[in-house]
């Protein structure tokens, strides 16, 4: 399967002009062969947390039909926003469509970082999905410092981690360049992160959009200053790490009898 990441400059608190932002960039992944395509964290209003807390038009629903161009993109999408909850406030939540526009699954970001937890409902359950017969997991921004969070992805099969996110420049530009290669290192997973570039909220997005293969070698990268698309290539080397553990437990259940 064909992936893509994409990284743009949300214009803020306008759902309407981000959606549109977010379609062309599908349109390219779509045109360079992507199934799916990875956005940042937040990307329908931009990391603004003042506005998403004055005013809740700005809380979405998966069904919301300002959302329906990106459903009929004919790409996977995975769609990060605020979206409304039944406690009051919003949650960080991930919607994930298919090409076809139905809802596969959606995440709530767990682990809310400093004043998040002043506006934002922190979610309870972890992300998961299957699609072109890979699965999935799902994490948002600072989730991805927590080990425990990735390991259970991990644990459950999952071979590809998906994470939606605000690294700003400064600081945030090593963390990316840390945390993300690291767990698909740690995990032996495939690991993509769409990334904010350009004015986010308080912070300005450090771009570096990326992807890494199983073991952490980059295997895509965008530049630190455009919006665009970053696509590679992950269902050869996934099924490669499949078939190895699969010899690998093979082997050990002949050698240790009983064991699972």
């Amino acid at each position: 399967m064909k992936i893509a990441t994409a990284q743009f400059t949300c214009v803020p608190a306008d759902i309407s002009a981000n959606v549109r932002q977010m379609v062309a960039l599908t349109d390219t992944a779509r045109v360079r062969g992507a199934e799916l395509v990875v956005f940042p964290e937040l990307a329908l209003t931009g990391y603004e947390l003042e506005a998403l807390l004055a005013d809740r038009d700005l809380w979405v629903q998966a069904d919301d039909p300002r959302l329906d161009a990106v459903r009929a993109s004919g790409v996977a999408t995975v769609v990060n926003c605020a979206a409304a909850t039944d406690e009051g406030r919003p949650a960080i939540e991930t919607l994930v469509f298919g090409p076809d526009g139905e809802l596969i699954t959606t995440y709530r970001k767990q682990h809310l970082f400093a004043h998040e937890r002043d506006l934002f409902v922190a979610g309870q359950h972890d992300g998961r999905f299957e699609f072109g017969g890979l699965r999935f997991a799902l994490a948002t921004c600072f989730d991805n410092h927590f080990s425990e969070l990735v390991s259970r992805g991990a644990a459950d099969g999952c071979q590809v981690h998906l994470a939606s996110s605000l690294y700003g420049t400064g600081g945030g530009v090593e963390e990316l360049a840390v945390v993300y290669p690291g767990i698909a290192k740690d995990f032996d997973q495939h690991v993509v992160v769409a990334n904010h570039v350009g004015p986010a909220g308080p912070w300005t997005g450090c771009g570096r959009s990326a992807m890494w293969a199983v073991g952490g070698d980059l295997l895509a990268q965008a530049d630190a200053d455009s919006p665009m698309v970053v696509t590679a290539e992950i269902g050869q080397s996934v099924r490669a790490m499949d078939q190895q553990r699969s010899e690998f437990r093979s082997a050990a259940a002949v050698a240790v009898p009983g064991w699972m």
